[in-house]
């Protein structure tokens, strides 16, 4: 079982995005006994960004019963792959964790600009589609 963790700071926006995708593509590409995902922050806000939960809406993804969480390194500490997305894995990764780290250089949109978030969902959703396609593919290598 390959375990994937995606993470940032309040696990309000991005790293929400992000999972939600993944699990979109775990489910297409029938992977739910070979891929588990996990989410967290390491500052959880209290709920999901509003604008998120609508730029997803609008792509038929459903996160509104979301709830951020904090990332643990019990989330960390299996996980062959960590995914940050503003904040560093030093943060919260055990001292012994060995799994690949990858970092998204992604901006926090901020404000109520839909047209920012949305930009940012496409984003995700790509680069969410590249990794798995990686993953999958260095799977099958091995």
């Amino acid at each position: 079982m390959i375990k994937i963790a995606f993470v940032c700071v309040g696990n309000a926006g991005r790293s929400q995005m992000a999972t939600a995708f993944a699990e979109q593509l775990q489910s297409q590409r029938q992977l739910e006994d070979r891929v588990s995902i996990v989410t967290g922050g390491i500052d959880p806000h209290d709920h999901v960004h509003e604008d998120v939960i609508t730029v997803l809406d609008e792509v038929g993804v459903d996160i509104a019963d979301r709830k951020p969480r904090e990332v643990t390194e019990d989330d960390v500490a299996d996980a062959e792959y960590v995914v940050t997305m503003g904040c560093l894995i030093d943060e919260f990764a055990p001292d012994d964790w060995d799994g690949t780290t990858e970092t998204w250089e992604l901006d926090h949109p901020g404000g109520d600009n839909l047209d920012a978030v949305r930009s940012q969902r496409d984003e995700i959703q790509q680069r969410v589609e590249d990794f798995f396609d990686r993953i999958e593919l260095s799977d099958t290598q091995q």
